[in-house]
């Protein structure tokens, strides 16, 4: 059985904006491991229009760039919208009934799956659907934009503290 997992590196103030900072060396490394070890990704469609620019490689890209995107390319997605009305390549648009079709992942892959997307990570902890919350804390204060838990936090308990690398730290937490 899977569990669902929504993890993004954030501010210390709380905040997520893949368009304000990137992560340093050894956690895009880490990322890029974590991606290539995933069953599959669930995304909501903001998160997947941003993501979606790695379908093609891209002539400025260095090594670690065109190792990131393969192993995105290569990973089943699915894509929670109700105004998109097709999707790129390995990836399965969810128009209905997402806690449904959810479920039936969750019961027949092994394996993680990552939840990307504040929005869509809060509808699927309404539904009781995310099963481990993972924090990557960088210091840095962004002041705005949008912060990791779209509506009020969930009661969690802390299970694990790992530095990333010299500037991150990824708290893990699952459902109190």
């Amino acid at each position: 059985m899977a569990k669902l997992v929504y993890g993004m590196q954030q501010s210390l103030d709380g905040y997520v904006d893949h368009l304000e900072f990137r992560p340093g060396p050894a956690l895009f490394r880490h990322f890029v491991e974590h991606v290539r070890e995933l069953a599959g990704s669930v995304y909501g469609r903001h998160t997947y229009d941003i993501m979606r620019y790695r379908d093609e490689d891209l002539p400025e890209w260095d090594a670690e760039e065109l190792d990131f995107a393969a192993a995105w390319r290569s990973q089943p997605k699915w894509v929670v919208s109700r105004s998109l009305k097709s999707v790129g390549p390995n990836a399965t648009l969810v128009q209905n009934d997402v806690g449904t079709v959810l479920r039936e992942l969750k019961a027949r892959l092994v394996g993680e799956i990552d939840v990307a997307g504040p929005d869509l990570a809060r509808s699927l902890t309404d539904l009781g659907l995310v099963d481990e919350y993972r924090l990557y804390f960088r210091p840095f204060v962004l002041g705005h934009g949008t912060p990791f838990f779209a509506g009020p936090r969930p009661p969690l308990r802390l299970v694990a503290s790992d530095p990333i690398g010299e500037d991150t730290i990824k708290l893990t937490y699952v459902p109190a």
